[in-house]
């Protein structure tokens, strides 16, 4: 649970730092992949995709 406390009735910054904690948290992301359902067979072909593009990333930072 997130909380954030509201200092000198300031409710804008308190609602800024809210927003900042839910977005570290992963809570938006993890909503995105809830979204709709996805077959394992598509979510593993996804996450071999996303680690070789991370793969060569990486090589391209490594090589220079």
């Amino acid at each position: 649970m997130t909380r954030v406390e509201v200092k000198n009735g300031n409710i804008e910054n308190a609602l800024k730092r809210f927003k900042i904690k839910v977005q570290r948290s992963g809570v938006p992301s993890e909503m995105k992949k809830r979204k709709e359902y996805s077959k394992p067979g598509v979510v593993r072909r996804e996450a071999k995709k996303e680690a070789i593009k991370n793969a060569k990333r990486n090589n391209r930072k490594h090589r220079d």
